[in-house]
């Protein structure tokens, strides 16, 4: 019996001490929410906060909208409160065997949320114009917010493309906003002075933004670190001040105007007989336009991420991550380190190039000062966060 019990009460302990710090600790979840919803609020207050509009005399009209400030801030707090109650929950389940883990009914909740997670994200990004439709109550109601979808989308497939340099082969590149610049002013020049279509501009682009990525990854195959990122920093900027001074090209810093629009596979979105309105039998409205360059960033970011993934699985990306991790172990192991940095480079910088070009379509007008190095400083923290 004192055997039996001795064996047993170790275990009751144990139990007791795992269910005890599996507890939700209350005041340090709200501290951590608060802190949150308060850098939610800092944030938010020179982005969200307020609102410009056209006023009667085309005066400058600052509406506020401290209500949809307030929403962010809850829905910040409360999913901290969440991730720390299920973090706290985590911690008192047992491990599970990894093979277990391919059975449906014992996955985690993480991994179920994951499966589901993509599915959702499909649903809600391809709907999305359709519910901003029926939210605000028209066409030209939701231009804001079908516009602010774009942008998002534009930001992750950038993010996506770099994230094959920085994530995937470890080399940290502060000048990716140039490959960005050389697709926007490759489509612009050969648009307006060529007459091409986007759709024949859209793999140039690429192709010129590649060939430019592999000319910055030869000079920068020795270095590492901070000097690598002194030298990408440096490349970026010898790029935008080539735009601005050469005029004759690029006209310098006036930029590149009436930049041909995006057409529906040759079908101008315009209010002739031979547009997309009649050919579908719709009633012209200029949205129709918007929502097409909506959902072809999509289909570009989503071309983008499943390229990224499958490349992950490749020979080249598994060398890809063998670098990050060590180049020296990489180079004894017979990887030619060489290749393996300008494939990444070029690839990262072709989908940079395609996000440039659908920015010119997009814009309708490219000049060098929207590609400075704070562009390139918020993909990289779209890459790091």
């Amino acid at each position: 019996m004192d055997g039996q019990h001795a064996a047993t009460l170790p275990a009751s302990v144990a139990g007791r001490t795992t269910a005890v710090r599996g507890r939700v600790d209350l005041g340090a979840a709200l501290k951590q929410a608060g802190l949150a919803a308060l850098i939610a609020f800092g944030l938010s207050v020179p982005i969200l906060a307020f609102r410009t509009d056209q006023g009667p005399a085309n005066e400058l009209i600052l509406r506020p909208r401290w209500g949809l400030v307030a929403l962010v801030c809850a829905l910040v707090f409360a999913t901290r409160l969440f991730v720390h109650a299920f973090a706290s929950h985590r911690r008192t389940r047992p491990a599970r065997p990894q093979a277990l883990a391919t059975d449906p009914s014992q996955l985690s909740t993480v991994q179920r949320i994951g499966k589901l997670g993509l599915p959702a994200f499909l649903g809600i990004a391809l709907t999305f114009p359709i519910i901003v439709y029926f939210t605000q109550g028209g066409l030209s109601e939701s231009r804001y917010w079908v516009d602010l979808g774009i942008l998002i989308l534009t930001y992750v497939m950038l993010g996506w493309g770099l994230n094959i340099v920085v994530g995937l082969a470890g080399l940290l590149d502060l000048g990716y906003v140039a490959f960005y610049a050389v697709g926007a002013y490759a489509y612009a020049l050969l648009a307006t002075t060529y007459g091409l279509s986007f759709w024949i501009c859209l793999p140039v682009a690429g192709i010129l933004a590649a060939f430019w990525g592999v000319l910055l990854g030869f000079p920068v195959l020795r270095l590492r670190g901070d000097y690598l990122a002194i030298v990408t920093l440096a490349f970026g900027e010898i790029i935008r001040l080539v735009l601005i001074n050469w005029v004759d090209l690029t006209n310098g810093g006036a930029g590149i105007s009436s930049i041909p629009r995006v057409t529906f596979f040759g079908i101008p979105f315009n209010s002739d007989e031979g547009g997309f309105a009649s050919l579908f039998g719709l009633q012209f409205h200029p949205m129709h336009r918007i929502i097409f360059l909506y959902y072809l960033i999509l289909v570009l970011a989503l071309i983008t991420n499943f390229v990224t993934m499958r490349l992950r699985r490749l020979p080249v990306g598994r060398a890809w991550e063998a670098l990050r991790e060590d180049e020296i172990a990489c180079r004894s192991l017979g990887i030619n380190t060489v290749n393996t940095k300008l494939t990444a480079f070029a690839i990262g910088a072709m989908f940079g190039g395609f996000a440039g070009s659908f920015f010119a379509v997009r814009q309708g007008f490219v000049s060098p000062e929207s590609f400075n190095f704070l562009e390139s400083a918020i993909i990289l923290a779209i890459v790091v966060l």
